[in-house]
């Protein structure tokens, strides 16, 4: 499908609600654009969480590694 978009002054592109749809983007979809010798390409994009342990969430993770090793322990006695 070819469409005719314009740039506002802001820099602002709408992408039609048919284009939209055909390609599965919604309210707040990532794209990559990537300027190409034919011109520019838009690919949908995926963002995934990054989560930061805090030293609490630490001590639950070794609390239990040690409950594994001890029943891993029992279970092979």
């Amino acid at each position: 499908m070819k469409v005719t978009l314009t740039v506002t002054d802001r820099g602002t592109v709408t992408l039609p609600s048919r284009l939209r749809k055909e390609m599965g983007l919604e309210a707040d979809s990532l794209l990559i654009a990537e300027s190409t010798e034919e011109g520019i390409l838009l690919r949908p994009a995926v963002a995934l969480p990054v989560e930061v342990y805090t030293q609490d969430r630490l001590q639950e993770f070794a609390a239990a590694e040690r409950d594994l090793e001890e029943w891993y322990g029992d279970a092979r006695r």
